[in-house]
């Protein structure tokens, strides 16, 4: 199956009012996925860790993740969009399973707090953004590539969180 072009997706989105709907229902999914995280961070926990260099202050990560959250969502939505076959329904899941997993990080980080289980999730995270990514450059190579960011960011989350378990240990 040929990827779906840019415009292709424009047309989809000015023809169809369901489709501007769930664009915009996949951006809120994504964004309710980041605010249950949100709910879950102890920012005093962040201000008084021991921390490596690089890391940034905690105002930071709030802009970055609505961001990347709202690239996400156009991202599912361009596979969404694109016409039903099996690459579009694997790309689907993968969607899936890793905005799960980035959910599920945290409250396990931040919450229970353990660091060294939300370097196991984080792990888990990057493999799966990275397959989301394959699995979504076969139906929309735009979608793959919003995706960058957010592996580049998690990327960098996990050299974080390696840190901060190997310092606070």
């Amino acid at each position: 199956m040929e990827a779906t072009t840019v415009e292709q997706h424009s047309r989809r989105l000015a023809s169809s009012p369901r489709a501007f709907l769930v664009l915009v229902g996949f951006v809120a999914v994504c964004q309710l996925a980041g605010a249950l995280g949100a709910g879950a961070t102890d920012s005093e926990l962040y201000a008084t860790i021991e921390r490596p260099p690089l890391a940034p202050p905690g105002w930071v990560f709030a802009p970055v993740w609505i961001t990347l959250y709202t690239l996400m969502g156009i991202a599912g939505w361009l596979v969404w969009s694109a016409p039903r076959a099996g690459a579009r329904s694997r790309a689907l899941a993968w969607f899936a399973v890793q905005l799960v997993l980035n959910a599920a990080w945290t409250p396990v980080f931040f919450g229970i707090p353990s660091f060294g289980g939300g370097l196991v999730i984080i792990g888990a995270l990057l493999a799966a953004i990275v397959a989301t990514m394959i699995a979504m450059a076969r139906v929309a190579r735009l979608a793959s590539w919003l995706l960058a960011p957010y592996l580049a960011w998690v990327g960098f989350a996990t050299y974080l969180n390696a840190a901060i378990w190997w310092l606070n240990r």
